[in-house]
């Protein structure tokens, strides 16, 4: 399939691999701790496998075994993995512009496939909407690579739990990997506001059921991010209007 591609496609896939290789330490480290979590709570080996391999999510999956362990109703353990995952309803909203043209069946596989540094390092290229040469190869170069270290990671962890000591301090490993990542992808005044709207929202409300400290941090950073996008557009188009004002000035004093 791969060789089937275009030379532009295929160069594009390969650049996309090689954007995402810098977390694959970070994602095998979160795939091993999750598919560890799952094999040691109460999921058979195959039910383990199958969450991992349809779930594929796993800030949920790590939210909900304790749910699952408590034997609390089925609504419960669906409400707080929908509360966990409501950022992708950003994501998707984000990737619309980029992805509309293609059939809705392609864009259920991508979006099935999307992942929150897939879709960070792809906005970060900047690619034009609609329909551009390689952007969609590029994306799955990083979103396959992505799939594919974390499901050989998660699957690894379910089937050789017993040989990793709960003391290894894995989900931190993983978690200082991905932090670089995150400070690169501050790039104006607005994404510095939401990061650090949301670091406080999701500390201060940790201790609420469902993990409704995630979706809270989301929509606050949404709203951080939307204000002081605003107050930067009014300052510059004050500064813009006092520039065209001081030009009209100056034109009519040179004038007499």
């Amino acid at each position: 399939m791969f060789t089937r591609l275009s030379a532009a496609d295929r160069a594009a896939f390969r650049e996309g691999v090689h954007a995402f290789s810098p977390t694959l330490m970070a994602m095998f480290s979160w795939g091993l701790v999750t598919g560890i979590a799952m094999s040691k709570s109460v999921l058979t080996v195959p039910q383990a496998l199958g969450m991992s391999l349809l779930v594929y999510a796993g800030t949920s999956q790590l939210a909900v075994l304790p749910l699952l362990a408590a034997k609390l109703p089925i609504w419960t353990v669906l409400l707080t993995a929908a509360m966990v995952n409501v950022r992708f309803l950003i994501f998707s909203a984000g990737l619309t512009p980029h992805f509309s043209y293609l059939s809705l069946w392609r864009r259920l596989v991508l979006g099935y496939f999307n992942g929150d540094v897939v879709y960070l390092l792809f906005q970060k290229k900047s690619f034009a909407n609609g329909y551009v040469q390689g952007k969609e190869a590029y994306f799955w170069g990083m979103a396959g690579t992505n799939w594919l270290a974390w499901q050989v990671a998660s699957i690894i962890g379910i089937l050789l739990a017993s040989l990793f000591p709960n003391n290894w301090g894995l989900e931190l490993a993983g978690t200082l990997v991905l932090v670089p990542l995150i400070i690169t992808s501050i790039v104006n005044r607005s994404t510095l506001a939401a990061v650090v709207v949301a670091a406080i929202v999701a500390l201060v409300a940790m201790d609420l059921p469902y993990r409704l400290d995630l979706p809270l941090a989301v929509f606050a950073a949404i709203g951080a991010g939307s204000v002081v996008d605003l107050i930067v557009e009014c300052a510059d188009t004050r500064r813009e209007r006092g520039r065209r004002a001081r030009a009209s000035a100056s034109g009519k004093g040179a004038s007499r």
